[in-house]
């Protein structure tokens, strides 16, 4: 849990005095999930509190592009008049490995009337966490943040592959779970673990997954604001750690050509205000009806809102069949091969865990995504299909199979729309059709090799 939440700007200012704190990195995340804003000295933020930059900075593409025309202006002015951006004290941290002593602090966006701006993630965040409040509930989530390290690769043109560890070699098998395979890169993860500690992120167990480099870091379970915050962190943190020891760290969706993907599955659980009891389940330890409802809604929205998780036309080289990735929305009690699985637990720990979400998504988005889709199964009361009991790889596509049918299908979800923000959905969609696009504009190795001399 993170112990900064009740602090104030008060509280912000004495905490940066106790760590002679001479510059702060004001930060926000965009859409991708890139950390955008402004690096202040100290007496400059603590003079002004926050800091002013244009509407579109956090309604950019990957490629830092924006619409020339279209829906997106309705949105926001042609004028692209500035935010308001607040820095929240709760989100502050030391950045381990600045040279000086330096701080950075998330902000949240608002307009001059004092609205917090609805396009912003972390805007998008909080609304769907006001929903859960709204009905006297609290959400808890964790999540699970696959990634690749990869040797360094500055050619666009050349595929990735596996870093060298200490033992001179670069892995050329899968070694899952293997303690041997994540000690190769020691001084790395203890590099890591040391600046979590340093940020007081919440990291959990850390493994290695099926892919060659691939591995996968846990969160202990929390408040979904301030887990978003930690994996927006994290990302930062192992980026930057992964080029200190001469490598990189990727979280694309499908970086390596014949390897697993990168996810984020999302377990999720519901509290009563009131009580504090988990209501996935009864007094007397079985599954409730709000379970099967908040199943209900990932089974129904879950495909209209895929393009929110799966952001890139990458994203969808990983939710192919026979990819370690789901292709459905099954859902099933310990069955690692459906969209949605319950693991075994105690009534208490009951939970549900999204497995569709890219490594490659935006984490304030994702979690907004998953629970909008829970909330809406327990208001419209949405019963699941049966249990999946057996392999859902062998079930048919029930996803998108691309960028352009996934903001086709989202689009035409008017509920999302509602519960998300239709000025969020706006902006993300014209975003994400810019990216597509841009995408294909580029030709392929494929179509050069098969189609040049064929068709």
């Amino acid at each position: 849990m993170n112990a900064k939440k009740s602090m104030n700007f008060n509280d912000l200012e004495q905490w940066l005095n106790e760590r002679r704190v001479t510059e702060v990195e004001c930060l926000v995340p965009d859409l991708t999930g890139v950390a955008r804003g402004k690096i202040l000295p100290r007496v400059k933020f603590t003079e002004d509190r926050g800091m002013r930059l244009p509407q579109s900075v956090v309604a950019m593409g990957v490629t830092g592009e924006f619409p020339e025309s279209g829906p997106y202006y309705d949105v926001i002015d042609p004028t692209d008049k500035d935010m308001q951006l607040r820095p929240d004290p709760s989100t502050v941290r030391i950045v381990p490995w600045a040279s000086d002593p330096t701080a950075q602090v998330i902000h949240d966006c608002f307009d001059h009337q004092g609205n917090l701006v609805p396009f912003a993630p972390r805007s998008v965040l909080r609304r769907v966490c006001d929903l859960f409040a709204a009905e006297g509930i609290k959400p808890i989530v964790a999540p699970e943040l696959e990634f690749y390290l990869t040797a360094r690769n500055t050619d666009p043109n050349t595929p990735l592959r596996p870093p060298i560890g200490r033992s001179g070699r670069s892995e050329t098998s899968r070694q899952a779970y293997s303690i041997d395979a994540v000690n190769e890169f020691d001084p790395l993860f203890e590099e890591i673990y040391d600046f979590s500690d340093k940020m007081e992120l919440n990291v959990d167990t850390l493994i290695h997954e099926i892919g060659a480099g691939q591995m996968e870091i846990n969160f202990f379970h929390s408040e979904p604001l301030g887990l978003a915050d930690e994996v927006f962190l994290f990302k930062r943190t192992v980026r930057e750690s992964a080029l200190r020891h001469d490598m990189y760290a990727t979280f694309m969706a499908k970086p390596i050509a014949g390897e697993p993907g990168s996810a984020m599955h999302v377990h999720q659980s519901m509290l009563d205000v009131t009580t504090g009891k988990n209501i996935f389940s009864n007094p007397d330890g079985t599954p409730s009806e709000a379970f099967m409802y908040y199943i209900g809604g990932l089974q129904r929205y879950i495909p209209a809102a895929m393009v929110l998780v799966a952001p890139y036309v990458n994203s969808y080289r990983r939710l192919s069949r026979n990819t370690a990735a789901p292709i459905n929305i099954e859902w099933g009690y310990d069955n690692r091969t459906v969209g949605i699985r319950s693991p075994i637990s105690s009534p208490e720990a009951r939970r549900v865990e999204n497995r569709v979400i890219g490594a490659d998504a935006n984490p304030y988005v994702a979690l907004a995504m998953t629970m909008a889709c829970g909330y809406l199964g327990l208001k419209n009361k949405i019963k699941p299909k049966a249990e999946m009991k057996g392999d859902a790889y062998l079930s048919p596509y029930s996803l998108p199979r691309s960028l352009g049918e996934a903001l086709d299908w989202l689009r035409r979800e008017s509920d999302l729309h509602e519960v998300l923000g239709k000025e969020f959905i706006t902006v993300y969609s014209e975003i994400k059709e810019l990216e597509f696009d841009e995408f294909m504009k580029v030709i392929s190795p494929w179509e050069r090799e098969h189609l040049l001399l064929h068709v």
